[in-house]
């Protein structure tokens, strides 16, 4: 978009696919807006419980003592 003038309403014709470009860009920005405030609304509204917690205190390295023995 290099060269391309900025606040006007009008646009020469050289300028009429970075106008285009900027505009889908424009767009594709806004629609990932749209979508993370949905997201963020819908989690609010259903409150669903976690399913899977990645917290595991069954894992190996809770059996391990800390800090660890000086000999095995």
């Amino acid at each position: 978009l290099s060269g391309m003038p900025r606040r006007y309403s009008d646009y020469p014709d050289a300028y009429t696919s970075w106008n285009v470009v900027s505009s889908i860009g424009s767009t594709i920005s806004f629609i990932g807006v749209l979508m993370l405030i949905y997201i963020i609304w819908e989690a609010f509204i259903t409150q669903r419980l976690v399913i899977f917690s990645n917290q595991m205190p069954t894992s190996i390295e809770w059996f391990q003592k800390f800090p660890p023995a000086e000999h095995s």
